[in-house]
C-alpha cells in the first residue's frame, strides 16, 4: 500500500486565513461520515483559525470519504494527503491550508494507511506530522487483534520516524486508549493498551493537553452512559516547539458532525528562549 498525495489546485481562499509563524492544528474524528454529513464537517473546519492543519481520523473509504476530500479543497485546504487502504477500511486524512505536505515512509507495516507521516514547512522550519487512527477493540471474533498488532507496528516504527530528523515532531490522533491515571479508572483497559500511551513519553515526546492542563479530565468521547474517555491525544517534541494552546473542541460533538470532540494545538515552531 504505497500512501498517495492528492493534491487540489486552485482551491477557493479559505474562511479563516492561515498563520505563517505558528502551528495551528485540529485533530477530527470524522466517524466515516455520509456525504452531507462530510460537507457540514468540511465547512466546519474551514471557518476555524486554529484548523490551518487537520488531521482527519475514521475517514470512510466509500462516498462520503470521497466528498470529504472534495469538500476540504473547496473549504481552502490546497494540499491534502489521502493513504488509501488496500480494502475496506477506515483511514487517516492530513490536510493543510497553505504548507506542502510531503508524504514520508514510515515503516509501518500494519494498517498503514491509518498512520500516514508528512513533512511540511512553518514559518521556514521543516515540522513532521504523523496522524494516527488505532483501531478499536473490534468483534468478539478478533478482540483486539488488529489494535494490539497496529500499535505494535507504531511502537517500533516511532523511533525511526524520530531519528535523523532534526526539526519538530508532533504525533497526533484518535488512540483509542486512555493515558494512566485517567480519571475516571476504567478496568478494561490493559497494560498493553497504557504501554502504548507510554511509548510516546519514553521517546522524548510530551503529552500536549497534560502539559497545559494537569489536572483538567478533558474527555473527547462519551459512552452511552455518559461516562467521558479522553481518546483523542497530541504529543510533540517540547524542545522543539513552544506550546501556547491545546484544548478540545465540543462543538462537534454538539453539533451533530462527530462523535468526538476535535482537539486544537497552537505553537511556535521555534521555542521563545531562541527567538530573544
Amino acid at each position: 500500500m504505497n500512501p498517495q498525495q492528492a493534491l487540489f489546485p486552485n482551491p477557493p481562499a479559505p474562511v479563516a486565513p492561515a498563520a505563517t509563524t505558528e502551528l495551528r492544528l485540529v485533530t477530527f474524528n470524522a466517524q466515516h461520515a455520509a456525504p452531507d454529513r462530510a460537507r457540514r464537517q468540511a465547512a466546519w473546519l474551514g471557518q476555524q483559525t486554529d484548523a490551518d492543519v487537520v488531521v482527519l481520523t475514521e475517514v470512510g473509504h466509500g462516498p462520503g470519504g470521497h466528498t470529504l476530500l472534495d469538500a476540504l479543497a473547496q473549504h481552502g485546504y490546497a494540499h491534502i494527503h489521502a493513504p488509501r487502504p488496500g480494502a475496506p477500511d477506515y483511514s487517516t486524512v492530513i490536510a493543510s491550508r497553505n504548507a506542502p505536505l510531503e508524504p514520508v515512509a514510515t515503516g509501518i507495516d500494519v494498517l498503514a494507511h491509518r498512520a500516514p507521516v508528512v513533512d511540511l514547512r512553518i514559518d521556514g522550519q521543516r515540522l513532521r506530522l504523523v496522524g494516527l487512527y488505532v483501531p478499536s477493540r473490534g468483534p468478539a471474533a478478533r478482540r483486539n487483534e488488529n489494535k494490539r498488532a497496529f500499535q505494535h507496528a507504531v511502537t517500533r516504527a516511532l523511533p525511526d520516524v524520530l531519528a535523523g530528523f532534526d526539526g519538530p515532531v508532533v504525533v497526533t490522533g484518535d488512540l483509542n486508549v486512555v493515558e494512566p491515571g485517567h480519571v475516571p479508572h476504567y478496568p478494561v483497559f490493559g497494560r498493553w493498551e497504557y504501554d502504548f500511551y507510554r511509548s510516546f513519553t519514553d521517546t522524548g515526546l510530551i503529552d500536549a493537553y497534560r502539559t497545559l492542563q494537569p489536572t483538567t479530565p478533558g474527555h473527547s468521547w462519551y459512552g452511552r452512559g455518559g461516562n467521558g474517555y479522553r481518546f483523542d491525544h497530541t504529543f510533540l517534541t517540547h524542545d522543539r516547539l513552544d506550546l501556547t494552546r491545546c484544548d478540545y473542541l465540543h462543538a462537534p460533538r454538539h453539533e451533530g458532525l462527530s462523535d468526538h470532540a476535535a482537539m486544537a494545538v497552537a505553537a511556535v515552531v521555534a521555542p521563545r528562549h531562541l527567538q530573544s
